[in-house]
C-alpha cells in the first residue's frame, strides 16, 4: 500500500544562467538554521568547483539539505547553462517538485523554457520564485505575465497554471508573496515549498528500489551512487541486484556497504533508508546513472530519461609538437583515453568514440562550453594533449542532410542591433522576434545553424563594445542551409624554432595581430598571430638584427611592439580551422598546425586536399 512521507520535500531549483540559483540555495541554507550566526561562509557555497567559482556558473547539480518546522527539504542545485541541461534532465527525477527561478528584468530566457518544460513534462509541481526585484530596471508584474504564457505555451495542465508566484532578492534575503510585500527571510518561499509541493509516496513493503540519478567519486570508497528511494526500505550489508531499464542485460547481484543522507552540506552516515529520501549509496563499484537498485525478489528497473544527444564534436590527441611533454604530467595515449573514458561515468551527455588512430579520440557533447569546461578540467590535472576545431554533428532524416540549430536570445543596445542582425544574417540566422526592451535595449531571437555560433562569440562582445547578451540552446535538426563564410582572416605562421625577439616581430606585426609577447619559445608551424589578409603567411619573429660596427642617428630607436593578443581557451577554439589545433598543457595553450612543415603543408594545399 502507498503511503506518503510528510516530514520530507524533495525539491529541485531550476532557471536560467545567472538568474540566482545557487544564491538562492544559500540563502535557504542561512535562513533555514544550518550555518551557525559567527560561521563564515563562502558566497554561492553550493558552487564547489575551481571552475564553477571562477565562472560563476554550476557545472555539476548537488545535493543539499534544510529543516523547517520539523520537515527535512532535499534542495538539488541544477546548471543553468544550456550545455549542461543533461544534468537537469536526470536529477529531475530525484525532485517531487520544482522551484523556477526567474529574473525580475530578464523574464523567461531559453533556458527557462527548456527546464521548464522538463518538469511539466514529468508532471511536476512548480513554485515560481521572482528573483532580483530590488534591480532599478526590475519588472515582476510583466514577467509573471511572461512566465504564465511560457506554462500556457508548454501545455501545462490547471494545477501547474495555478502555480504560487514569490517574489524576492536571493541576494538580500528577502522573500514575499507580492513585489511590494517582501520581507526579510525566506519563511513565504518555505510555506509555499511546504503547501505546494508534495510529500513523496512509495509503497515501503514493497521490494527496494532505488534509481541512481547522480554518480560521484572518492578516492577511498569508490564509486557513490546517489539516488532517491522510490519504493521499499534500504539497509547496509543489503543483498540487492542492479538492473537498468536501457540495458536488458544488466543484472548484477551487489551489496550496500555504506548509506548516507544529506544534512546542510554534510552527508551524515545511516543504517537504513526509507521511500522519499535521497541516499549516496558506496560499495558498488560498477554502478552507473540510470541502474535501479533493487530487491532480490522482483527486480524490476524504474524509467529514466533519455539524456538528449551531442550535437559538437572534437578530436583529442595526443600532442606531438616539438615542446612536447616539457610541461604536462600525463601525456600519452593511454592517460588520455583513461581519463577520457572516466569522464563517461559522470558526464550523461558526452560520447567518447576511439579512432583508426590509437592515440586519436572522437569526443561529442552539448555545445562549446561543455567540451572547454572539460578541457580546462583536465589541464589542470596535469594533461597535455591536443584537440582540434569543434564541428556539428549531422544527422541524415529522409535522405536529407540536417544539422542542429541554436535558438538565440540577445540583448543589445539598440545601436548594435543593426550590425548584430547583418553577422548572424551572413551565417544563415533568421530573426524570428525582434522588440525594444527596457534600458534602451532590443531584444532579438533568431534562429541559426549551431555552426553558425562557432567563432561568433568574442566577435559579439566586440560588435556590442561588451555590453550584449547572447543566449542559445538547441533547437532541434533542420535541412542544411548551406555553406557559412570561414574566418576572414589567415594565420600568422612562425617560419623557424626559437625564441621571439623584439626585432622580428616589430617586422611581423606589421602584417598582422600577433599572440606571443619577446622571449615567447616557438616552433616551426606555431600559430603566432592572425594575418590582416585572408591567406596564411610566415613570419620570422625569432629574427635578429644583424650586427655592425656601425651606428647612425634614428637608426638604434627603441622599437615599439603592439602588446600581444593573449586569447583564452574558448577564444583559441573559436579561432583555428579545420586544418589548425589547440595544444593544451597546464601552464600553455598554443594554436598550431595541424601539418607543421611548411613544404608538406603547401602540397597538401596544390592538391586541393583538406590537412589531416
Amino acid at each position: 500500500m502507498r503511503e506518503k512521507r510528510e516530514n520530507i520535500r524533495n525539491v529541485a531549483i531550476i532557471a536560467h544562467v545567472d538568474h540566482g540559483k545557487t544564491t538562492l540555495v544559500d540563502q535557504l541554507l542561512y535562513r533555514s538554521g544550518t550555518f551557525r550566526e559567527n560561521q563564515v561562509v563562502r558566497e554561492r557555497v553550493m558552487d564547489s568547483g575551481d571552475i564553477e567559482r571562477e565562472r560563476g556558473i554550476t557545472i555539476l547539480s548537488k545535493n543539499t539539505a534544510v529543516n523547517y518546522n520539523g520537515v527535512k527539504i532535499n534542495i538539488i542545485d541544477t546548471p543553468g547553462h544550456a550545455d549542461f541541461g543533461g544534468e537537469v534532465e536526470r536529477v529531475l527525477k530525484m525532485a517531487d517538485g520544482v522551484i523556477l527561478v526567474v529574473d525580475a528584468f530578464e523574464g523567461p530566457m531559453p533556458q527557462t523554457k527548456f527546464v521548464l518544460k522538463n518538469a511539466l513534462d514529468l508532471n511536476l509541481p512548480v513554485v515560481v520564485f521572482i528573483n532580483k526585484i530590488d534591480r532599478p530596471e526590475a519588472r515582476p508584474d510583466e514577467v509573471v505575465d511572461e512566465t504564465l504564457e511560457l506554462f500556457m505555451e508548454l501545455d501545462a495542465n490547471e494545477i501547474q497554471l495555478d502555480s504560487p508566484f514569490i517574489f524576492g532578492s536571493a541576494k538580500k534575503g528577502t522573500s514575499g508573496n507580492s513585489p511590494d510585500g517582501t520581507e526579510s527571510g525566506m519563511t513565504a518561499l518555505f510555506e509555499a515549498i511546504l503547501n505546494n509541493i508534495p510529500a513523496p509516496e512509495g509503497d515501503p513493503e514493497a521490494d527496494t528500489q532505488i534509481l541512481i540519478s547522480t554518480i560521484d567519486y572518492n578516492e577511498y570508497v569508490g564509486r557513490i551512487g546517489i539516488g532517491k528511494v522510490e519504493n521499499g526500505k534500504a539497509n547496509v550489508n543489503d543483498e540487492c541486484i542492479i538492473v537498468n531499464i536501457h540495458d536488458e542485460t544488466k543484472k548484477k547481484k551487489v551489496k550496500i556497504s555504506k548509506l548516507y543522507v544529506f544534512e546542510g552540506l554534510e552527508r551524515s552516515e545511516v543504517t537504513s533508508c526509507d521511500i522519499g529520501d535521497i541516499v549516496a549509496v558506496t560499495g558498488i563499484d560498477d554502478i552507473h546513472i540510470g541502474d535501479t537498485i533493487c530487491g532480490t525478489e522482483n527486480p524490476v528497473p524504474l524509467p529514466f530519461a533519455r539524456i538528449s544527444e551531442p550535437t559538437i564534436t572534437m578530436f583529442f590527441m595526443v600532442n606531438d609538437s616539438p615542446f612536447a611533454g616539457r610541461e604536462g604530467k600525463f601525456v600519452t595515449s593511454r592517460h588520455l583515453r583513461e581519463r577520457l573514458f572516466k569522464e563517461l561515468n559522470t558526464d550523461v551527455s558526452l560520447r567518447v568514440e576511439e579512432t583508426l588512430s590509437t592515440e586519436t579520440f572522437k569526443v561529442s557533447g552539448r555545445g562549446e562550453l561543455h567540451l572547454s569546461i572539460l578541457i580546462e578540467t583536465m589541464r589542470r590535472e596535469g594533461f597535455e594533449f591536443a584537440v582540434s576545431k569543434p564541428e556539428v554533428l549531422y544527422k541524415e532524416i529522409d535522405g536529407k542532410k540536417h544539422e542542429p540549430m541554436e535558438l538565440v536570445t540577445i540583448d543589445v543596445p539598440e545601436e548594435s542591433a543593426g550590425v548584430i542582425i547583418e553577422k548572424l544574417g551572413s551565417r544563415k540566422g533568421g530573426v524570428t522576434y525582434m522588440a525594444p526592451s527596457k534600458g534602451g535595449y532590443t531584444r532579438i531571437i533568431i534562429s541559426i545553424p549551431s555552426r553558425g555560433l562557432i567563432g561568433y562569440r568574442t566577435e559579439f562582445l566586440t560588435d556590442t563594445k561588451g555590453a550584449g547578451i547572447m543566449n542559445s540552446i538547441f533547437d532541434g535538426y533542420s535541412p542544411f542551409k548551406g555553406d557559412i563564410p570561414t574566418r576572414p582572416q589567415g594565420s600568422l605562421i612562425s617560419f623557424e624554432t626559437g625564441e621571439a625577439v623584439p626585432y622580428g616581430m616589430y617586422n611581423a606585426q606589421e602584417r598582422g595581430e600577433l599572440f606571443v609577447s619577446p622571449g615567447t619559445k616557438v616552433y616551426a608551424g606555431m600559430v603566432i598571430g592572425r594575418n590582416a589578409r585572408a591567406a596564411d603567411m610566415e613570419v620570422n619573429i625569432c629574427k635578429k638584427k644583424a650586427m655592425t660596427n656601425m651606428r647612425a642617428s634614428g637608426s638604434d630607436e627603441t622599437l615599439r611592439l603592439t602588446p600581444a593578443t593573449i586569447m583564452s581557451l574558448e577564444q583559441c577554439l573559436e579561432f583555428i580551422e579545420y586544418d589548425e589545433l589547440v595544444e593544451i598543457t597546464p601552464e600553455t595553450l598554443r594554436i598550431r598546425k595541424k601539418i607543421l612543415d611548411a613544404g608538406v603543408r603547401k602540397r597538401m594545399a596544390n592538391k586541393g586536399a583538406n590537412a589531416l
